[in-house]
């Protein structure tokens, strides 16, 4: 049997889509594609820095311990300054390579364009402030705590309850400040300051009769700063939800998730861990105000 040319154009249609599905047909490999473009883009060297070649890392001054030493950020002495280190490395940048830039702690997550790429300042993630930057995943856990002098009445509290009485402190548009108005809900208003070494002196003129910091300052406060000072106790959690610092970015930054990615691997590493029982090994104690 002979086929004319006529005889084989409907078939032709049918081939064509054949061939058109085989060809548009969906292949397996995105997924390997993204990976390999996301590791691609972390690539040390390949970082879209604000300066290339170098990492900037902003935090506020003064840099307090334990989170840094001796308000020197590039020291290395200190849990946030090793986490910096940790993370530059893992980007890929050596020490010389990282630029510190002074920041006041609210203006790291205020909007607006950020003049680092990365801010470290025991900032707590918060659904109200990634609406303005973007959040590294967590570093460290973190508790709130209350300082009392030791001859003040509060200092024997063991509840929540026992505060409502008490006049309270702590730095403005921190977790702290949350603590105190969501958790303890005190009878009086509480102070407010710009700057924890304000709380400090105002706990040790007897303006306010506590103070509430996260769990590692409030040891060093007691140990180090107000020796007339006693860590009453700690929050299960601070404003009745699990509490974490991260590392701020710009809002939509190019870097965000390979510095996720990095304290993802320092913290699967075991990396987290040591530097903070290195540098935080005191706040492991203290008792639970219900």
């Amino acid at each position: 049997m002979h086929l004319t040319a006529r005889s084989l154009l409907p078939a032709l249609p049918a081939l064509l889509v054949i061939a058109a599905a085989t060809a548009c047909a969906p292949q397996d490999t995105s997924t390997e594609a993204d990976a390999s473009s996301s590791a691609s883009a972390c690539a040390p060297g390949a970082l879209a820095t604000r300066a290339k070649g170098k990492l900037t890392v902003g935090t506020d001054k003064p840099a307090y311990a334990p989170w840094f030493q001796d308000d020197d950020p590039a020291s290395g002495k200190g849990f946030e300054s090793a986490v910096t280190y940790a993370v530059a490395k893992a980007l890929g940048y050596e020490k010389n390579q990282v630029v510190w830039q002074t920041v006041p702690f609210n203006n790291s997550f205020a909007p607006g364009e950020k003049n680092f790429d990365f801010d470290i300042n025991q900032i707590s993630m918060s659904d109200e402030r990634k609406k303005a930057v973007d959040f590294s995943s967590g570093y460290y856990d973190v508790r709130q705590a209350v300082i009392a002098l030791k001859d003040s009445p509060y200092a024997k509290a063991t509840t929540a309850s026992d505060l409502k009485g008490a006049k309270l402190g702590a730095q403005v548009g921190t977790t702290s400040l949350d603590t105190i108005n969501q958790v303890i809900k005190p009878t009086r208003q509480p102070a407010v300051f710009q700057k924890n070494d304000f709380a400090k002196s105002a706990l040790r003129n007897g303006q306010v009769d506590a103070i509430v910091v996260d769990l590692p300052t409030a040891f060093y406060i007691t140990s180090a700063e107000v020796p007339d000072a006693k860590v009453v106790g700690q929050f299960a959690d601070s404003a009745g939800v699990a509490e974490r610092f991260g590392l701020v970015l710009d809002k939509g930054s190019a870097l965000t998730s390979c510095v996720t990615r990095a304290v993802d691997g320092l913290r699967a590493d075991g990396t987290l861990a040591a530097l903070e029982k290195q540098w935080l090994s005191d706040a492991v104690d203290a008792p639970v105000l219900k």
